[in-house]
């Protein structure tokens, strides 16, 4: 029977090997550009992290402050910025760190208190202005500045009373000078809600201020008195500090704040100025080099370049893994 020439005709196997070896090459060759394209990021990245890290190793052992040191000494700045307490940025060993780190420095000609906190714990404020005392004891010569941005409040003016001169903006807010202590009360909470409060004490007043009980007078007395003295103890430092220049009020120590510009008029501060201008016109060193322990290079290297450029790669990177091919 003679086939019609409208009937499907099979494919012959030769065309199908070679239809099939067409694929596999396709297949071949585009897991080879893959690889390819695999290898070429692992050795960008690998390289940038060898750049990264090299440069990192570089500054550490020749700081970025000597690299761009002009040979006529610089302003060595310390930020005192946020809650001055244990663990955190400002805590007092940090700052005193700083300081020390500051003072052993040959080409320190000044040192700025950059500060921007609303206060913290009495002691750690404690901490640095006695340190601060101490070097000033140690070298008369060496001159300690505050510079106060948006905010100096109770620790933090504690701090700032120990410089020799202290620098607001006018809409500065500065003062607080007073001690505080919180907390919350449950008892009515307790009796709505038919809780019953079990606590055991080997000593008449261990449970101090316990929120799950009434006010003890006599607790409370005995803490305002623990409040005052601490209280005490920060104006006498602040009148060290200030001295002749405290133009005493009667509500001056009582825990109001004040504008930059009223301090100024109180004493509480000396001038208009912020860290630049005060580095380059009041200490004479217009370098600025931060002595944060905290704000090492290699630090800001990864959290500016990680924070930036590491970003944007690995969005790059993810689209590219993700786009279909």
């Amino acid at each position: 029977m003679i086939q019609s020439s409208r009937d499907p005709v099979e494919p012959s196997s030769s065309a199908l090997h070679s239809s099939e070896r067409q694929i596999l090459e396709k297949v071949l060759l585009a897991s080879i550009e893959e690889q390819r394209q695999a290898r070429r990021w692992g050795i960008f990245f690998k390289s940038l992290f060898a750049i990264y890290l090299g440069v990192g190793l570089f500054m550490a052992a020749k700081p970025f402050k000597e690299i761009t040191e002009d040979g006529e000494g610089h302003t060595a700045v310390i930020d005192v910025a946020g809650v001055i307490a244990p663990g955190q940025p400002a805590s007092a060993d940090n700052i005193i760190d700083g300081l020390r780190e500051a003072l052993e420095d040959k080409k320190t000609k000044g040192i700025l208190l950059r500060m921007n906190s609303p206060g913290g714990s009495p002691v750690q404020s404690a901490y640095v202005y006695d340190e601060i005392r101490r070097i000033k004891q140690q070298k008369p010569d060496l001159p300690i500045v505050a510079v106060i941005s948006d905010m100096c409040a109770s620790g933090c003016y504690y701090v700032a009373s120990a410089a020799d001169k202290i620098f607001v903006n006018n809409a500065s807010v500065v003062g607080s000078i007073g001690v505080i202590m919180g907390g919350f009360g449950f008892v009515d909470a307790m009796k709505q809600w038919g809780v019953e409060r079990r606590i055991m004490t080997a000593g008449e007043h261990k449970a101090l201020l316990d929120p799950f009980a009434p006010v003890d007078g006599l607790a409370k007395d005995h803490m305002q008195k623990v409040l005052g003295q601490v209280h005490r103890q920060f104006i006498d430092a602040v009148k060290l500090g200030r001295g002749e220049r405290l133009k005493e009020t009667p509500d001056m120590f009582s825990g109001l704040i004040w504008t930059g510009a009223e301090s100024i008029t109180l004493g509480l501060s000396d001038d208009v100025g912020d860290d630049r201008t005060v580095a380059e016109k009041v200490l004479k060193a217009k370098t600025m080099v931060i002595f944060n322990p905290e704000e090492n290079v290699f630090d800001r290297l990864t959290r500016k370049m990680g924070a930036t450029v590491g970003n944007v790669l690995m969005e790059g990177l993810s689209e590219r893994l993700i786009t279909p091919h």
